[in-house]
């Protein structure tokens, strides 16, 4: 009988495969995504040195505030705004997008394009 590999597993072969493809350095360092079934997490960081310059997420007692459920597009799209604001007041203009093994579709495209309004390139 054949096994089928967890969703789990296939997101992770994939994020594996992004991440031999592209890393982040200190001119352009890369916007990392994860989401969960309840929350959104977004960190920029530098590979070259392993450092977390600015980081947002939906855990945060602000971002909540501002949110009635911490698992919908529109909140991936307010953390998109806020990650932006964060990095944009850092200095960074210019990321590399990492989805993170997950697919640009919703929560992850919405997050994208709110941080591209917002002022970050990529």
């Amino acid at each position: 009988m054949f096994k089928k590999e967890s969703r789990t597993k296939i997101r992770e072969k994939k994020h594996m495969k992004v991440r031999n493809r592209f890393s982040g350095t200190a001119e352009r360092p890369r916007l990392a995504v994860f989401r969960s079934n309840e929350h959104m997490y977004a960190q920029i960081i530098d590979d070259t040195v392993g450092n977390t310059l600015v980081a947002a997420s939906t855990v945060e007692k602000d971002v909540k505030a501002e949110l009635e459920h911490t698992n919908t597009v529109e909140a991936a799209s307010y953390l998109g705004t806020v990650i932006a604001k964060r990095a944009l007041d850092k200095g960074i203009k210019t990321v590399v997008f990492d989805r993170g093994g997950f697919i640009y579709q919703g929560k992850v495209q919405a997050l994208a394009e709110a941080a591209r309004e917002a002022g970050l390139e990529f």
